[in-house]
This record gives structure tokens, C-alpha cells and sequence, in this order.
């Protein structure tokens, strides 16, 4: 039996890791006292371990980044005292700075999946450093020249809907290609709805043979995934993070989740870790303990399932 995470966070140094799991606060779901977060911060070494221990065969790698997030605290660093025009040239440096940024990350990830066996590729896109078409062309040099394997989106911490027209240019791209999206999925402190499954309607409707997977099942908006998952077709979903979560005050109970994976169809749905948030062995024995499912379904979820919905091999 094959398994795969279908939901891995890598980065390029400890301090990186490090800083991005400190920057990143799950707040969502309200307080609870038992999570099982991970001692790891996210380098390949720490994952290459749990790989093997976990017995995977694949991982996908999920690259996050924010233009937005980058781009303001470059802005916030810049010395008080900059005359103006100064000020405008060093903020014009900072966002050509932004888009490499996104792409050097992007590049890492793709080159790491050629030296180690099992990684795939998801890279980072956005509207704010790379709108329309620019997205578009980039999506399909990274497919084509560079081993990307699907694209990365989150709308609540990159700060644009899922719904937002300047991705359409992306979405098409990806149709065409037959590569996958995974989409951030959960409400934003800004209750803005940018990544609640409802925001994904728009383009699950206008692609509908893209495949999007909602991540988290919604997280702390779970309850939208089945109207969602019931109107489109086209829309899969991973586990990972909300099965920490269960029975705390905004997240499903474990016969909730296995009540909504059952209604939505087990196999339209895949373990992730969200690693280095979490350990792979603990994501996996939080599928296989959840009630409702039966274990073919529950080792579907592990491996193949995903093998199926991403188009592995």
C-alpha cells in the first residue's frame, strides 16, 4: 500500500522554518490544550526522517508566500530618515526584490524534488507580484521547464479572494495543463471570506475540469465543505491541521469530521500533515482512529486517493 502527504511545508534553512512557524499562528478554531504540534521547523533532513519512518512513497510540497507579507516588512525596515524620492526608488527596488523572492523559493522547491526522490512540487503564485496573465505564463514555465506539479494558493494570508478575477488568467492556465490547485481553506481574522469554501464557487464553476483541492476541510469554516463538495464536482479536499482540532470550540468533533468526509465521499478526500506544523505519524493515526469511516476508506485517504486526485504517477 502506497502513502502520501498531500500537504508538506519545507523551507530552505532552520531559521527560515523557524521564523515562518513563529510568524504563523493558528487561531482559528479557538483554544485547546492537547494539539500535537511538531518539534521540527521544516527542513528536508527533519522530513526526509519521517518519510522513512512513515513509510511514504510520496510528498507534496506545498511553497507558501505572501507578495504582501514580503513586501511590507522589507518596507518596514527601510531607515526613517529616506528623502522621498529616495523612499519611492528603495520601495521600486522592493517589489522587483518580491518577485524574485517568489521565484528563487519556487526554483528551490522544484530543484529539491530532483535530488530527492518522492517530493513534488507545488509552487507559490501571486497576484499581487505576478497579476493575470503575468501568473499565467509564469504557472506554465515552471510545468513545463522546471517540474512543478500544481500551484499553491492562500487567499487569506496573501490577502485576495479565491474568487478574485486576476486569477482567472492562473486558473485557465492550469485547466489547460491539467495540474492541480491547492487552496488554502478557513476564515481570515479580517472576516473577509477570502479562503472559506464558499470563495471557491466562483471558479470551481468557470473551470470545471480544474481540479482544486480545499485544504483543511475548511478549517474553521468545516461547515461550508459539504454544500460546496455537493455543487462541484471538480472540488477535493485534504485533512490535514483540522484533525488536530477536533473538539475544540470552532472545529468539528472527531464524529463530525468522519460524518462530513463519509457525506462528502472518502475519496475525494486526503491526509496531510502540514508538516512542520505537525508529524506525519501522528496525522496518519489521526485518520485511521476517526469513526464513521471504514479502514478501506481510511487507508484510501492515506495513499491513494491522493495518488488518484493528484495524478501521481
Amino acid at each position: 500500500m502506497r502513502r502520501v502527504d498531500s500537504h508538506v511545508h519545507l523551507y530552505r534553512t532552520r531559521e527560515e522554518g523557524q521564523r515562518e512557524k513563529d510568524g504563523y499562528v493558528v487561531w482559528e478554531y479557538g483554544a485547546k490544550s492537547d494539539v500535537q504540534m511538531s518539534d521540527c521547523v521544516g527542513t528536508i533532513e527533519e522530513f526526509s526522517r519521517q518519510m522513512r519512518e512513515s513509510e511514504l512513497s510520496h510528498a507534496v510540497l506545498v511553497n507558501l508566500f505572501s507578495a504582501n507579507v514580503t513586501r511590507e516588512a522589507a518596507i518596514a525596515r527601510l531607515p526613517p530618515d529616506l528623502s522621498e524620492p529616495h523612499r519611492k526608488q528603495r520601495i521600486a527596488d522592493i517589489d522587483a526584490w518580491v518577485v524574485d523572492e517568489m521565484k528563487g523559493f519556487n526554483g528551490w522547491a522544484c530543484q529539491l524534488a530532483k535530488t530527492y526522490s518522492g517530493i513534488v512540487p507545488f509552487i507559490a503564485t501571486d497576484i499581487f507580484a505576478l497579476p493575470g496573465e503575468e501568473s499565467a505564463r509564469y504557472v506554465r514555465d515552471m510545468t513545463e521547464n522546471h517540474g512543478a506539479a500544481g500551484v499553491k494558493l492562500h487567499g487569506a494570508f496573501q490577502g485576495f479572494s479565491m474568487a478574485n478575477e486576476l486569477l482567472w488568467p492562473t486558473y485557465a492556465m492550469c485547466q489547460e495543463l491539467d495540474i492541480p490547485i491547492i487552496g488554502h481553506a478557513g476564515p481570515d481574522k479580517g472576516k473577509s471570506g477570502f479562503a472559506e469554501p464558499k470563495a471557491f464557487g466562483q471558479m470551481l464553476k468557470a473551470f470545471p475540469k480544474l481540479r482544486c483541492v480545499i485544504a483543511h476541510l475548511g478549517g474553521g469554516a468545516w461547515n461550508q465543505a459539504l454544500d460546496v463538495a455537493q455543487m462541484y464536482p471538480n472540488a477535493y479536499f485534504d485533512c490535514c491541521e483540522i484533525m488536530e482540532w477536533t473538539d475544540s470550540p470552532n472545529g468539528p468533533s472527531a464524529r463530525e469530521l468522519g460524518k462530513l468526509i463519509k457525506e462528502i465521499g472518502p475519496n475525494r478526500v486526503m491526509m496531510g500533515s502540514d508538516f512542520p506544523w505537525y508529524d506525519v505519524d501522528q496525522s496518519i493515526d489521526r485518520v485511521m482512529s476517526l469513526p464513521i469511516l471504514s479502514e478501506e476508506e481510511k487507508l484510501g485517504m492515506i495513499g491513494e486517493n491522493a495518488i488518484n486526485i493528484l495524478k501521481l504517477f
